[in-house]
C-alpha cells in the first residue's frame, strides 16, 4: 500500500512535469525537418513560466464558467495522469483506473473547454467550441471501442491489468490489437488536437479549433489551458505506450524494476513524439468536413478488431 502511493505521488508530479517536454520535442523535431533551427525543446516551460507572470485580461461578459474552467480542465488532466499505468503496472486502483471513468472524465475536461469557448460570446469561441463538440462526439466511439478491445483481450477494464496483458505476446490477438492501435491512434490526432485534425501553431480562423476556444484567454488562465492540453497529449501517448505497448512497464514495486519503468516510458513518449512530428510534417490539415470520414475509419477499425476477437 505503502509503495502505491509513492507512486501515485510520483505520477501526479510526472504528468505535469513532463507534458510540456512532448510538445517541445514535437515542435523541434518539427522544425528541423523544415530545414528550420527551432526553439529549444524546453522552450514551453519558459513559455509558461511568462504567461504565469502576465497580468489576465477578463472579458465583461464572463461568468464563473470561463474563471473556473481552466482549474477544471488543468485538474481533470491530473486525475486522469494518477489513474493511468505510466511506467507500472503493479498498482491496485479500482477506484479511477476503470476505462470508461478515464473516457468520461477526460469529457468532463472536454465540456468545459467548450462551454468556457462560448461563455464570452465571441464568434471566434462559439465555431471553436462546435467545432471541438462535432470532433470530440465522432472520436467518442473509437475511443471506447479501441479500449474495449484491449478489455476484452486482457479480460477486465482496468488499465493497470490491461496492462500487464501485453498483447504483441499474444500472436491470436496480434491482428485486433494492432488495428485497435491504429484506431486509437488517430482518436488521438483528434482528441489532442493535432494534424490532419487541428493545427496546434496557428490562429488563422479557418484552420483553428482549440485555439479558438482559449482565445478569450490571457495570463494564468491561458497557462493552465495550454499546459492542461499538454497533459491531455502526454495522458493519449501513455494509454497507447503501455495499453498497445506494454513492454518494459515495471511489474513488481522493485526499485530497479521502477527506475527501468521510468526510462522506456521516457523513449516511448520520444518515439511517438517523432511520429507525430513527422505525421504533421508529411501531411497538410484536413477540411473540416473530411474529418468525419477519417474518425469514421477509426471507428470501422475498432469494430473489426472486435469482431476477430470471437
Amino acid at each position: 500500500m505503502f509503495i502505491d502511493i509513492i507512486i501515485w505521488i510520483i505520477q501526479i508530479i510526472l504528468v505535469p512535469a513532463v507534458a510540456p517536454l512532448c510538445v517541445g520535442i514535437i515542435r523541434k523535431i518539427k522544425a528541423k525537418l523544415q530545414n528550420r533551427q527551432g526553439a529549444g525543446i524546453f522552450q514551453p516551460y519558459q513559455d509558461l513560466w511568462k504567461l504565469f507572470h502576465k497580468d489576465e485580461v477578463i472579458s465583461k461578459d464572463a461568468s464563473w464558467i470561463f474563471r473556473c474552467a481552466p482549474y477544471i480542465v488543468f485538474t481533470v488532466t491530473i486525475i486522469i495522469g494518477a489513474s493511468i499505468p505510466l511506467f507500472a503496472s503493479f498498482i491496485n486502483n479500482t477506484v479511477t483506473g476503470d476505462l470508461l471513468i478515464i473516457i468520461y472524465t477526460l469529457a468532463i475536461g472536454t465540456f468545459f473547454l467548450a462551454l468556457a469557448g462560448i461563455d464570452t460570446g465571441s464568434a471566434f469561441g462559439g465555431f471553436g467550441s462546435s467545432r471541438e463538440m462535432t470532433v470530440a462526439a465522432l472520436a467518442e466511439g473509437g475511443f471506447i471501442f479501441s479500449l474495449l478491445t484491449v478489455a476484452l483481450i486482457s479480460g477486465s477494464t482496468n488499465v493497470f491489468t490491461i496492462s500487464q496483458t501485453g498483447l504483441l505476446y499474444q500472436s491470436q490477438y496480434l491482428l485486433s490489437g494492432t488495428l485497435a492501435f491504429f484506431g486509437f491512434f488517430i482518436v488521438l490526432l483528434a482528441e489532442t488536437a493535432r494534424f490532419p485534425f487541428d493545427n496546434p501553431a496557428t490562429h488563422l480562423e479557418l484552420t483553428m479549433i482549440h485555439e479558438a476556444m482559449i482565445l478569450e484567454y490571457s495570463g494564468k488562465k491561458l497557462a493552465l489551458m495550454e499546459w492542461a492540453s499538454a497533459n491531455k497529449l502526454l495522458i493519449f501517448i501513455a494509454l497507447a505506450s503501455n495499453l498497445f505497448f506494454p513492454l518494459g512497464i515495471a511489474q513488481s514495486a522493485g526499485i530497479s524494476a521502477v527506475m527501468l519503468g521510468m526510462v522506456i516510458f521516457m523513449i516511448k513518449i520520444v518515439i511517438f513524439c517523432l511520429v507525430i512530428a513527422v505525421l504533421e510534417s508529411s501531411i497538410a490539415k484536413f477540411r473540416f468536413f473530411r474529418l468525419p470520414d477519417l474518425l469514421i475509419i477509426a471507428f470501422i477499425f475498432n469494430v473489426v478488431a472486435i469482431i476477430l476477437i470471437h
